[in-house]
């Protein structure tokens, strides 16, 4: 059973590292991206999706050139004592910027169907900017702020490339779900191929269960929390 459980919470502690992490980046990028108004911002917003096209390993490929040992900034996080080649933490850095696209995409797409006569109505009644976000904007965008987290968890859950090149497989340490059935197959093991198939199977079935359930009750809190606070303007 560690050939099973070993992995698989390896692989749930990359991707909920690589989710909270997206929640804070991809939220704040969609947020940026949403409400800046340049001609530069379609060419950010695809450089800031490339993750989404590129194949796996071309992203692991750029990861070593960047943070690798010989890499651009692979000498100076060194310095600082700051190792990600063939480390948990590199398998974390690829996963998130595997999965950062599906949390800006979604989360951009939430921003910009936000009313912005509600948020009006909040600085009328003297609200501040920072108020505004997290009491109005961010309720309001909750839905495809969650589904779009969820998305980016069931991706980090499952990848691969770039994850086999920047941190190895090494048992115990870098070997998530999908490369310990890569081994397993290599191997001509199919009874732990077919356990962690299963096993992986499971899991994003439960994920997607639990994502149809709280995105209906996202979509109502926003609702109720607006009310709550009455922030809505009144006709006279």
């Amino acid at each position: 059973m560690d050939a099973v459980w070993v992995p698989l919470l390896l692989s749930l502690k990359v991707a909920g590292w690589a989710t909270a992490l997206n929640a804070v980046l991809g939220v704040g990028a969609a947020w940026a991206l949403a409400r800046w108004r340049s001609p530069l911002r379609d060419v950010v917003d695809a450089v800031l999706t490339l993750p989404l096209v590129l194949p796996p390993t071309v992203l692991g490929y750029y990861l070593l050139v960047l943070v690798g040992r010989r890499g651009v900034f692979g000498e100076w996080l060194a310095r600082l004592g700051i190792e990600l080649v063939f480390t948990w933490q590199g398998a974390v850095l690829a996963s998130t910027i595997v999965a950062f696209p599906l949390v800006l995409k979604s989360a951009r797409a939430a921003f910009e169907g936000v009313d912005h006569q509600l948020e009006n109505a909040a600085r009328v009644l003297g609200v501040p900017e920072g108020g505004i976000f997290f009491r109005v904007t961010l309720p309001l965008a909750a839905r495809g702020i969650i589904a779009g987290v969820l998305l980016a968890f069931a991706r980090a859950l499952g990848e691969f490339g770039a994850t086999l090149m920047i941190a190895g497989n090494l048992p115990g340490r870098t070997q998530t779900l999908s490369v310990a059935i890569y081994e397993a197959v290599q191997a001509g093991d199919d009874n732990t191929a077919n356990l962690l198939v299963l096993v992986t199977s499971v899991t994003c079935v439960l994920l997607l269960v639990i994502a149809g359930r709280l995105v209906p009750a996202a979509a109502r809190h926003p609702a109720e929390l607006y009310e709550r606070r009455r922030l809505r303007p009144r006709v006279r």
